[in-house]
């Protein structure tokens, strides 16, 4: 029986995604890099991207993250993010609304610290939104 990987994607309100997988690849900070059983140990941030999920030796599962962490070891590859979506969800349409409300926040805002939270959250979905449309160019 082949090796697999424990996979489990984390949001802040509950367990998305555990189960066995032969490898993920995931969106780095420096790149994207793939985990297979018996990976050596790593912590790595994660950028807003798709995560591949491979069962069988074919892509079994597609999640769109809008950045995170994963803690990688032998045998687990634990992924925790703000949010997380089916792959097929991740269109143009949605890095649109992610990028009007961001600016919706930022005209709502009214001291420096929410500007500057709705700043960076502006930021994050224009990355969000070209990640998607250069994947659609793929």
């Amino acid at each position: 029986m082949a090796e697999t990987l424990e996979f489990e994607l984390v949001s802040p309100l509950k367990l998305l995604v555990a189960e066995p997988v032969d490898m993920v690849v995931l969106p780095g900070s420096e790149g994207a890099f793939g985990v297979l059983p018996l990976h050596a140990p790593t912590l790595s941030t994660l950028r807003p991207g798709f995560i591949d999920v491979y069962k069988d030796g074919v892509l079994s599962e597609r999640y769109f993250v809008t950045g995170g962490f994963a803690e990688v070891s032998h045998s687990t590859c634990t992924v925790l993010v703000d949010e997380a979506i089916p792959g097929g969800q991740a269109d143009q349409q949605y890095g649109a609304d992610k990028v009007s409300e961001a600016k919706a926040a930022l005209s709502q805002a009214t001291d420096a610290a929410s500007k500057d939270k709705a700043v960076a959250a502006l930021a994050t979905a224009e990355v969000v939104a070209k990640t998607i449309s250069l994947e659609a160019l793929t």
